[in-house]
């Protein structure tokens, strides 16, 4: 069998490993236009912010490993044409320019995502950056070594990842959301929270404009400045634009696949497209939400895992299902762990649901221990079956814990009345004696009642 994979980031370099462990003597060749394979993209803020001094370590597995276990990997390989019906693609290699028509018996679309880019004037400028690739990250540091000054446009996960890392370095930042809030994925109440505490503990070196967007940069080689539509102007030295990435699909679309509604490409629980013999994976497919049931696309590095997995037992001849994704996150500015799993309050609404929800905050241990915090924990319900819809926690505690819990039972479909009944540990170096999901619960079944 002939196996040719479209992308080697993380879902189609996991999907080679896996096939090659089910299928020995299986051909299979990885082709990318990147001038890497299998690395942690999550990992580039990290690096970044300094963490570790040697980007190599966010490589997974090397190209020479993946030879070893005779699995080809063509890098400056660009996929631009796929014939179903002939079952082959048309390859560019971005060296020579020069095209070749490449059999398959079944192929793996692991394309991922790219950044959405608006058509900003002088958006050419020298010093302008998205963070996708390991080159951008080694630029996006060299870059802040040498300036004061730095702009990032989009205030979600990566944004907030790269905040911190500028900050601590010594930078000053603005950071430009066209929401009313930065992290809009949750609701207003909790990211209200966490823009106050980044405010509040950024030493004077953040400024946040949100409900705006870029309107100009300005310059003439080299960014020096940023104009948006409300009329703020300043200098900078600097601009990374991270205001969202899109699904990576016109190589599959143009071959007739069919995509969903969020615009990714459509799969079923076994990863297969509409087209047979055509798997697909990771940031570039479509989900299924667990708890509406409802298509969502959610790129996330741990999700593309899990699919590639998927992609490679089924086209193998197994028989695997991949049911869904609840959304689960997690993330940090400074001390400030972010987290959350399920569908966020006005998320939910969206949907349909009648929701009743609290916000409480408390200790993540008994409080006369030296190392205690705070953490504050939302939790959305349904109020007519009472089943938990999600969870939001913030704090220097230990929030993700809370989270983490919480997905477990989401897709177990636990209700309000569930959770009063989980046994929680408990000791003061962990733990309140009454856990604050209980605490939670406890106050979301007054509400009920």
């Amino acid at each position: 069998m002939k196996i040719v994979i479209i992308g080697g980031v993380a879902a189609g370099a996991k999907a080679a490993a896996k096939s090659r462990r089910m299928l020995p003597d299986a051909e299979i060749d990885i082709y990318t236009q990147d001038t890497h394979v299998s690395y942690s993209a999550c990992g580039l803020p990290y690096y970044i912010e300094g963490n570790f001094e040697d980007w190599q370590k966010l490589i997974i597995r090397s190209v020479d490993e993946f030879e070893k276990n005779n699995i080809h990997i063509h890098l400056l390989n660009r996929v631009i044409k796929i014939l179903p019906i002939d079952k082959k693609i048309i390859v560019k290699d971005l060296n020579t320019e020069k095209l070749s028509f490449v059999e398959y018996d079944k192929l793996v679309i692991a394309t991922g995502s790219a950044p959405r880019m608006s058509d900003f004037p002088n958006i050419n400028l020298k010093n302008i950056y998205t963070l996708r690739t390991l080159e951008d990250g080694i630029a996006i540091k060299q870059t802040m070594n040498e300036v004061e000054n730095i702009t990032i446009i989009g205030g979600g996960y990566i944004s907030i990842e790269l905040l911190e890392a500028f900050v601590k370095n010594g930078k000053k930042v603005t950071l430009i959301e066209k929401t009313p809030y930065i992290l809009s994925v949750f609701d207003e109440d909790i990211s209200s929270l966490i823009q106050t505490y980044i405010l509040e503990n950024c030493d004077n070196r953040v400024k946040l404009i949100t409900d705006d967007i870029v309107s100009e940069f300005l310059g003439e080689e080299t960014i020096k400045g940023v104009l948006t539509a409300k009329g703020s102007g300043f200098e900078t030295e600097m601009v990374v634009i991270s205001a969202g990435v899109r699904p990576v699909v016109d190589i599959a679309e143009e071959a007739g696949i069919a995509l969903g509604i969020t615009g990714a490409i459509k799969v079923n629980s076994r990863m297969e497209t509409s087209i047979p013999d055509i798997y697909a994976c990771g940031d570039c497919t479509e989900k299924i939400n667990i708890i509406s049931n409802s298509p969502v696309w959610i790129p996330l590095g741990s999700t593309a895992n899990k699919e590639g997995r998927v992609a490679a037992v089924n086209l193998c001849g197994g028989t695997e299902d991949f049911e869904g994704i609840l959304g689960s996150a997690v993330t940090r500015y400074l001390d400030l762990t972010i987290s959350m799993t399920g569908l966020s309050e006005k998320f939910a609404q969206k949907l349909g649901y009648d929701t009743v929800s609290v916000v409480i905050t408390k200790k993540d241990k008994a409080g006369y221990m030296p190392e205690v915090e705070n953490i504050t924990l939302k939790l959305v319900a349904d109020r007519r079956s009472h089943r938990i819809l999600g969870a939001q926690a913030i704090g220097c505690g230990d929030a993700d814990k809370k989270i983490n819990s919480i997905s477990i039972g989401l897709s177990n479909r636990v209700t309000v009345e569930n959770l009063l009944d989980v046994d929680f540990t408990y000791a003061p170096p962990f733990s309140t004696s009454v856990d604050i999901l209980h605490s939670g619960a406890r106050m979301l079944k007054s509400k009920l009642s």
